[in-house]
């Protein structure tokens, strides 16, 4: 029988090593500075970050994902710490500066036990029964049921997300676009809601103007102009055909041979190629359409006819624009024009136009009776301004998203992370099992230094806060107030958390600590040139590597 071998790992001269408790407590200090980095940019005062690249452009941010995105780290621990914040982007597209300064915490209380010879499995044990209660009682005991019909409230819950953040001045309009729009592109279809942000709610940025003339368009914006300066550039209830082909005669894909021998073989060819664009324009003229819009080109030939029967031309068109367009006006893609029939044309948009924004042109399709997509129109005073929205406002579609999603809140600012953090103590578990419940301070402890609050003397006044609050009558919902430093009840102030968001910052933070405290050895082998300069190092040849 065939056994497999077994790798073998060749040890060089020039391959580092390093093992044991000296890797374990490097990787909990690289897991530190990072989260030291990010920790100022949690809270309604959070701080903003410059960064710089390479090619001397800057960004201007406070959140984490978009910051740790940007800066280049060599050591592996952290590398896999600012993959911690692209997962939660992805997953929940909020609280990213939280699960990191989290996971930071939960590797620093770690320390104290690895020093004192505790074996990291007992500690990775104790985590996962503590990860384990924590969700629990964030599903049972501190979590309360939303309305999806109550818009106040919802709003309510955007508007503590966006408020730590640069757009927290315009915060009603920006709940508002954050509602509207993940209002629009929401769609059941047998008994599951699917609400695809990143497909259908596209965020188109021109500079100029001011912030409150942003708005969300029950349409299509492009930037486009028509084909033919003759073409009709307001259209009301206009009839769409929306094309995957081009309007022009198809050159030969591979080297083509034409042999002509007289000056009429020339004209036949032409007339060919003309007779080929007439084909295709008289295949679209027969639905009577008023716009057709085509991801690929259309020739001067086919602008002359479609201009004569009255129908106006966009070409270039990105997939997914024509994806959106389809969606909004109700209209269906078609690969070959013969295949057109009436039920592709779409008739759900109200308005088409061109207008002028800035100095370029752009494509409206506006007033649509159910639009399924839609585009969010941005303005702002440069670059920078409008980068940073952006980023702002994909955060509070995704917390708009998630309610929709799963309807349960938290108390925000500190006071849930206080209240998981006495129940788990209540449990009297020593060793790492309490250490997870002080990792949870952490979150108000940032808070109030960030407010340049007495961090002392505000954490034991919360602390005793919770600890008094009686059972039986709902989780306690004091928490800090991120803007003066000082404790207040989080229900009077309508500060609300998704739920789904602190599940996933809490399991992604623990998970994580875990998985670097299970890491006990770093082998790294540097490549070692060859005689004839190239060649890999025996290490890296172990590890089936080519040269450089």
């Amino acid at each position: 029988m065939y056994a497999p071998q077994q790798p073998i790992l060749i040890l060089s001269k020039n391959t580092k090593r390093e093992s044991g408790r000296k890797v374990q407590l490097e990787n909990i200090n690289a897991g530190k500075t990072i989260a030291d980095l990010i920790r100022t940019c949690l809270g309604p005062q959070a701080m903003m970050k410059m960064l710089m690249d390479p090619m001397g452009g800057i960004v201007m941010t406070n959140d984490g994902n978009a910051i740790l995105r940007e800066i280049t780290v060599q050591h592996p621990a952290a590398k896999s710490m600012i993959e911690i914040a692209r997962t939660q982007d992805e997953e929940v597209g909020d609280g990213t500066t939280s699960v990191i300064v989290l996971a930071g915490e939960m590797l620093a209380v770690a320390e104290q036990f690895l020093k004192q010879q505790i074996h990291p499995t007992v500690i990775i044990r104790a985590y996962r029964e503590a990860l384990e209660d924590m969700v629990n009682i964030l599903q049972d005991e501190v979590s309360i049921e939303l309305d999806r019909a109550d818009k106040n409230r919802l709003a309510d819950v955007i508007k503590s997300c966006v408020g730590t953040k640069f757009i927290g001045r315009w915060t009603d309009m920006a709940v508002r676009i954050a509602l509207d729009a993940v209002e629009t592109v929401s769609l059941t279809e047998n008994g599951r809601t699917e609400i695809d942000i990143k497909k259908y709610a596209k965020v188109e940025k021109i500079p100029g103007g001011s912030i409150e003339d942003s708005c969300v368009l029950r349409g299509i914006m492009l930037n486009k102009d028509v084909t033919h300066p003759k073409m009709r550039r307001y259209i009301e209830k206009p009839r769409i055909v929306l094309l995957d082909c081009p309007l022009e005669y198809k050159k030969g894909e591979s080297q083509t041979n034409v042999e002509i021998v007289g000056d009429q073989d020339f004209t036949k060819l032409l007339q060919i190629e003309e007779e080929h664009v007439a084909r295709l324009c008289a295949d679209i003229i027969a639905v009577k359409p008023d716009v057709v819009f085509t991801e690929k080109g259309v020739s001067d030939l086919a602008q002359h006819f479609l201009l004569k029967a009255g129908i106006t031309a966009i070409r270039r068109l990105r997939k997914t624009d024509n994806n959106r367009l389809a969606r909004a006006c109700g209209a269906t893609i078609v690969n070959r024009t013969e295949e057109l029939t009436e039920k592709d044309v779409g008739t759900g948009a109200g308005l088409f136009e061109i207008k002028k924004l800035g100095d370029e042109y752009f494509c409206f399709v506006t007033e649509c009776d159910d639009p399924k997509a839609c585009t969010i129109l941005l303005r702002g005073a440069s670059k920078d301004v409008l980068n940073e929205t952006e980023r702002n406002l994909q955060d509070a579609l995704h917390v708009a998203r998630n309610l929709m999603l799963e309807p349960k809140l938290l108390p925000g600012g500190g006071a849930v992370e206080m209240a998981v953090s006495q129940a788990l103590a209540k449990k009297q578990i020593q060793g790492p099992y309490r250490a997870v419940a002080q990792a949870l301070e952490i979150i108000p402890r940032t808070l109030a230094q960030n407010c340049g609050a007495n961090t002392i003397r505000t954490l034991t006044a919360l602390r005793a806060k919770h600890a008094s609050h009686p059972e039986g009558k709902g989780p306690c919902t004091w928490g800090i107030d991120g803007i003066t430093g000082q404790l207040a009840d989080m229900q009077e102030k309508n500060i609300w958390e998704p739920l789904s968001v602190k599940l996933q910052v809490y399991k992604t933070a623990v998970e994580t600590a875990i998985l670097l405290l299970r890491i006990d050895d770093i082998v790294s082998g540097s490549k070692k040139r060859g005689d004839d300069g190239t060649g890999p190092s025996p290490a890296a040849a172990a590890a089936g590597m080519g040269g450089e």
